[in-house]
């Protein structure tokens, strides 16, 4: 419980939403802190005379998600007299819950569950323990990347891969090149004119059999 407690204060408290952890822990983390997340829903669904001592009591249920709070408080306001030492800054889990209560809540008002998911990462070196980042659906990183327009890197590769092949006439690029395409130019300086592998084929045929007729006229002349 004391892990779960942990992971969640640093899950709520992450400046991008998002922590690296292992995939059982976030399998454990994620339906604990999504129970969290609904009751502060419930929360801000409620209205009426009673609305403001039932949330105060699903503020304090949802307080049991994360740290207590300051344990040496006490011990820190009775030295102040006598050391003027200040008294210690909120822990990360008041701080947690504001902001479920006062942001996340507000978030996901609309939203009936569903609020993290998991990403596997692969395994860590060294005890080959399999990472997975869980993180909060809907959330400022993702609501910015979703509304950017600016195309990608491999999208303007291919753009511009097709209009490589449009401009070559279809032809594809690479390995998988079509052997037998030939430029133009090199068509005019071979001095085939355009002719086929079969055309070159066939004269080169003709004139070789003409050599073996010519030959065999001067073996029977002599």
């Amino acid at each position: 419980m004391s892990l779960l407690r942990n992971l969640a204060t640093s899950l709520v408290n992450a400046r991008n939403e998002r922590i690296i952890t292992t995939v059982p822990k976030a399998k454990e983390l994620r339906p604990f802190i999504e129970r969290a997340i609904t009751l502060s829903r419930h929360a801000r669904a409620l209205s009426g005379d009673e609305a403001i001592a039932q949330r105060v009591h699903l503020r304090r249920q949802a307080a049991g998600f994360f740290h207590a709070g300051n344990h040496g408080a006490a011990t820190a306001t009775s030295r102040k007299s006598t050391s003027g030492a200040q008294r210690p800054a909120r822990t990360a889990g008041v701080a947690a819950l504001k902001r479920l209560f006062d942001e996340l809540g507000e978030r996901y008002a609309e939203r009936p569950g569903g609020y993290t998911r998991i990403i596997r990462l692969g395994r860590r070196d060294g005890d080959n323990a399999e990472l997975a980042i869980i993180e909060f659906v809907g959330g400022a990183a993702e609501i910015k990347y979703a509304g950017n327009s600016t195309p990608r890197v491999s999208d303007k590769k291919t753009a511009r891969a097709s209009e490589s092949r449009a401009t070559s006439g279809g032809r594809r690029g690479g390995r998988k090149a079509d052997k037998t395409f030939e430029k133009p130019e090199t068509t005019e300086k071979r001095g085939t004119d355009g002719a086929t592998p079969d055309d070159t084929a066939q004269t080169s045929g003709g004139r070789r059999s003409q050599k073996t007729e010519s030959t065999a006229q001067e073996k029977d002349t002599d």
